[in-house]
């Protein structure tokens, strides 16, 4: 079959002919229909991720949608979203996944939304949730200009928040979450007070941080924290250190959260993406996608870290 492959740590993954992957107890054989491009999967091929990389040549992809061929509970032929396994990734025309973790999908979500609502959508939900979002609090989604961030506006909304920030680089974007949930917009950029900045689009004050880029940003999001505030860091695309003043947390009894879906239970997962995966299909979470051909997964894979603003997603 054809994969993509990383031959070296650091490296583009190139196609090849690989062996298909084999079945085994717990394990399902899918046809490949959409994969999911993030970047953790640039992470992981650069050798140096926190939670390990496979040895190389591997196949990468941690995420796709695709059609039973063999084995576990499902019926042939069911689409379903699915997690790869480590080193036998989604980048393939087939995959082998867990059984236990693969989730049958409703017609009415198309593999790009589908795809987009899995490691991106699964972190906006789930990190609302690491946060303790309350009915009627204030949240400020930073990197509301990507796809997670777009999803969190949205989820914070759906899940009861009386006033979402939406705070992005990209200001045609920041008008999208606006349409989409947003109540105020805050434009990043250098040479910004964006503690002010916040506060002022917050109203006063935030009481949840959606945080998937570190750095500057977080920092000052932060200072726009209200007493008892959480902060749940997802990611570092602004940076990977950001200067914390020791007062602000002592004084204000603030929360910094780490989140990384690896330490949430399957059961709690599995809710979190057939709820998101109810609302994509009542129309109340909209995500955009844009298919490219497995053949241009390197051009893909250069685009990735310059936030292409929607999932990119690898059709076999």
């Amino acid at each position: 079959m054809r994969a993509a492959v990383i031959e070296g740590y650091g490296e583009a993954p190139v196609l090849r002919e690989v062996p298909d992957p084999e079945p085994a107890e717990g394990l399902i054989l899918v046809e490949v229909r959409a994969a999911g491009l993030n970047p953790v999967d640039l992470r992981i091929a650069s050798g140096r991720f926190y939670a390990g990389s496979p040895p190389v040549p591997y196949v990468p992809g941690s995420e796709g949608v695709g059609r039973v061929l063999a084995g576990g509970r499902l019926e042939p032929g069911s689409r379903v979203y699915f997690e790869a396994r480590p080193g036998q990734g989604s980048f393939a025309q087939k995959s082998a996944a867990q059984d236990s973790a693969a989730i049958e999908l409703p017609p009415g979500v198309d593999d790009g939304t589908a795809v987009a609502l899995g490691v991106s959508g699964l972190a906006a939900w789930l990190g609302l949730e690491r946060g303790g979002l309350k009915a009627g609090e204030t949240v400020l989604v930073l990197g509301a200009s990507g796809v997670l961030g777009l999803i969190a506006v949205q989820a914070a909304r759906l899940m009861g928040a009386k006033h979402v920030v939406a705070a992005g680089r990209d200001r045609g974007r920041l008008e999208q979450a606006r349409e989409r949930g947003a109540d105020a917009i805050v434009e990043l950029g250098p040479g910004k007070e964006l503690a002010e900045a916040f506060r002022k689009a917050s109203g006063g004050g935030v009481d949840v941080v959606i945080d998937p880029v570190w750095g500057e940003p977080a920092a000052a999001a932060v200072e726009a924290l209200n007493r008892f505030g959480r902060l749940v860091q997802i990611g570092q695309s602004a940076g990977a250190e950001a200067t914390l003043t020791s007062s602000s947390i002592r004084g204000r009894s603030l929360a910094i959260l780490g989140y990384t879906t690896y330490a949430v239970p399957q059961e709690q997962k599995a809710a979190a993406y057939r709820r998101l995966v109810q609302e994509a299909a009542a129309g109340r979470i909209t995500v955009e996608s844009e298919a490219v051909p497995l053949e241009k997964v390197q051009d893909a894979w250069s685009r990735q870290p310059r936030s292409p603003h929607r999932k990119l997603v690898l059709v076999p």
